[in-house]
């Protein structure tokens, strides 16, 4: 019987965990879906004009993963890294049912979960997806993992570490 309890405290903090927060501390950090197409044609034009890549970033206002990841991409360490080396498009797949055919193009596997993220050349040339679910958790990352991705995707400039963002 301490067992059965056990297991079930455990089921319920599992979805408790899993649970997308609460609309009222939601952010919209993806636009509507038909905007997508537009948003991405101003990224290209923005990109070539002032060379930086773009970050595709796959996701749902639904998603807590999602979220964090926003809260992430704009922190203190992050958002100087972003804002000097990309242009971020967040595209809103609904829930799974929308620009799905984007997410195919860049070779994003929506399967694998999201937040999901590509990043383009700033000429749109696909040079990085992820395949794998790589920030499909994280809730449970810390915002250095963040940091890294933008570290090895920026455009080219002085080897850097990690560790050391402004270099």
């Amino acid at each position: 019987m301490k067992t059965a309890k056990l297991i079930a405290l455990a089921a319920l903090l599992v979805l408790a965990a899993c649970k997308a927060p609460p609309t009222s501390t939601r952010r919209e950090v993806y636009p509507d879906p038909a905007q997508t197409r537009a948003d991405l044609a101003a990224a290209l034009q923005t990109a070539a004009q002032t060379h930086k890549r773009i970050l595709l970033d796959f996701g749902g206002n639904w998603c807590a993963d999602c979220q964090v990841l926003n809260i992430y991409f704009h922190d203190a360490k992050n958002r100087p890294l972003l804002e000097a080396n990309f242009v971020l498009v967040p595209i809103n797949i609904g829930h799974m049912d929308a620009n799905l055919d984007i997410a195919e193009r860049y070779e994003v596997p929506l399967s694998r979960g999201v937040p999901a993220l590509a990043v383009l050349s700033e000429n749109g040339t696909l040079l990085y997806s992820q395949k794998g679910g790589e920030f499909e958790a994280m809730r449970r990352m810390e915002s250095s993992a963040v940091t890294g991705f933008l570290v090895q995707w920026r455009p080219n400039g002085p080897p850097c570490s990690a560790v050391m963002v402004n270099c």
